[in-house]
This record gives structure tokens, sequence and C-alpha cells, in this order.
């Protein structure tokens, strides 16, 4: 009578695997709908990226001579610089952790905690960026009912532009909440961050 393991090997077995190490049955299927997923997730943060990054850049820029109004001398336009320059940072580092995702199929941090880091920094910041924005808006507007814009329009103008900016930033960051709201879900409910 033969051992087990000889029997195993004959058979085309491994004698290096245990019996309790069975392995997981990964579908291309499903993989190639995780990784389109991730993917507009990157595409998302793409784009909050591009946009809160433009917008400060417009803020910061935003100086037309001596006669002209500056944006640092204004409370709320700093809040705006400073807000979505956080959020260029915050999707900068989203976007390698995204590349990582998808080119490793791991997450950077342990799973529980990247679904929940990724979701509750979305919600902080995606509000954040709504109240600048809002505040922004505001400014502009008692800056144009102050007959300021008509001494400087190229002031009033570019600032129109970086707040607008923002507020994009601000729905690309939204739609990208939605999304890992749903992989929060689905952790939730499957103990994977994908329903599949």
């Amino acid at each position: 009578m033969r051992s087990p393991t000889t029997q195993a090997l004959r058979n085309g077995g491994d004698n290096h695997r245990s019996p309790s190490h069975t392995p997981g049955f990964h579908s291309t299927v499903a993989e190639h709908k995780l990784r389109r997923f991730n993917s507009l997730i990157l595409v998302f943060r793409l784009i909050s990226f591009s946009f809160s990054l433009a917008s400060s850049v417009f803020l910061l820029t935003n100086t037309h001579g001596s006669g002209s109004p500056h944006w640092y001398r204004y409370d709320t336009f700093r809040f705006v610089v400073a807000a979505n320059a956080i959020v260029a940072m915050y999707s900068m580092f989203e976007m390698g952790a995204s590349v990582w995702e998808i080119s490793r199929g791991a997450t950077v941090f342990p799973e529980v905690l990247q679904v929940w880091f990724d979701f509750g920094h979305d919600q902080v910041f995606a509000y954040l960026l709504l109240s600048a924005s809002a505040a922004g808006t505001l400014m502009v507007r008692e800056l144009r009912e102050a007959d300021t814009c008509k001494v400087s329009n190229a002031f009033c103008v570019q600032s129109d532009i970086a707040v607008a900016m923002g507020y994009v930033a601000f729905l690309s960051l939204g739609f990208t909440s939605l999304l890992t709201g749903f992989r929060v879900v689905c952790f939730l409910i499957n103990g994977s961050r994908f329903h599949l």
C-alpha cells in the first residue's frame, strides 16, 4: 500500500500544499469589473485633482497691477485657495492609492481601513470644497455689488473662474464619495470592497 503523499505525487499532486489550503476561484469577469470600477474612481479623482489645483492656481495668480484688488487681502479667497490646495494634495495621494490598487490588486492600507479612510475623507473634503466655493461665490457677488469689478473686471472674472473650478472639483469628489460609499456598503454586507 502506498502512502497518501506518494499517491498524490503520482497523480500530479503537490506535496507542499496542505489539505486545508484550497485556492480561491478568481473569475476574470469579476476582476475586469473590479478594475473598471477602480478605474472609474481614478478618473473622478483625476478630475478632482485637476480642477482643485487649477482653482488654486487661478486665485494665486489673480493679481492685475497696483490698482487692482489682491486675492490675499480677502479672507474668503484665502480660504478658497487653502481648501482647493488641500483637496489637490489629498486627490494626488488617492490617485496614487488607486493606481496601486489597480496595478497590484490590493489596497495600500488593510482593506477595512482603506474603505473607511476613502469614504470618510471623500466626504469631509467634498464638504470643505462646497463651503469654500459657496463662500467664494458670495465674495465675488459682494465685490460686484461694491463696484470693485468696474475698476478691475479681470480680477472678478478670474475669481469667478476659480470658484467655478472649485465647484467642478466638488462635483467630482462627490461622485467619488458615492462610489467609495458603495464600496463601504459592499464591505459591510459581503466582507469585501466589491460586490462580486
